[in-house]
């Protein structure tokens, strides 16, 4: 008989044990989020992108989301001293915007820099005479470039190299956001052209 006490005793002491491992990954117990939980964001189907921003344009001209209103725009996060991703995002970009023809004049393309100690105002000038003059490229001090990562979830980081110079991680993505300030997507530059045509199409259709 005591035997079968310790074993009974062993046996529901195991089913507390799962049972509280079973609640805790509920989301029930304050503070614990269920692993993929539909968060407010996800169950209302509204991406967290777009947000306030004010910046510096490479002519000196401050530009905010306000200005923005009634225009479809993209952005793009990267820094001139980036070896290959954000030149040739550049370079595919004025490419898309001289396939679009009059369209293109409908979107406004934004280039922010994530690296505002090296990419001041002359620099950033100089480096987009290289892309199509209609992209703007945007710089602001440490708080506003945060503050415009944040709008869009974008993340950066500085990533020290040998010799004390640095380099930086950042999200590569091209955000598409509409004249109602509304996340369309991404743009991928891997899929075929005419994809990209169309997204950029859809986007400009959006102008007021």
């Amino acid at each position: 008989m005591k035997a079968l006490k310790i074993i009974r005793t062993a046996a529901w002491g195991a089913v507390a044990i799962v049972g509280g491992v079973l609640l805790a990954f509920s989301g029930l117990l304050p503070g614990v989020e269920r692993p993929g939980a539909v968060t407010s964001s996800t169950a209302t189907g509204v991406a967290a992108i777009g947000g306030p921003f004010e910046l510096t344009t490479q002519r000196g001209e401050m530009l905010t989301n306000e200005d923005l209103e009634d225009t479809p725009y993209l952005v793009f996060f990267g820094f001139t001293h980036c070896p290959d991703v954000c030149p040739t995002t550049l370079f595919e970009l004025t490419g898309l915007l001289a396939d679009l023809g009059p369209d293109a004049d409908k979107i406004r393309p934004l280039f922010i820099t994530v690296d505002p100690e090296r990419d001041t105002q002359e620099l950033l000038a100089s480096y987009m005479s290289s892309f199509d003059p209609r992209i703007l490229a945007l710089r602001g001090t440490k708080e506003q470039t945060d503050q415009a990562a944040k709008a869009f979830a974008a993340y950066y980081e500085k990533v020290p190299l040998e010799g004390g110079n640095y380099t930086m991680d950042h999200t590569a993505g091209v955000y598409l956001i509409d004249a109602e300030g509304e996340f369309m997507g991404t743009l991928d530059l891997h899929e075929p052209k005419e994809s990209q045509l169309q997204k950029l199409r859809r986007l400009a259709s959006t102008a007021a």
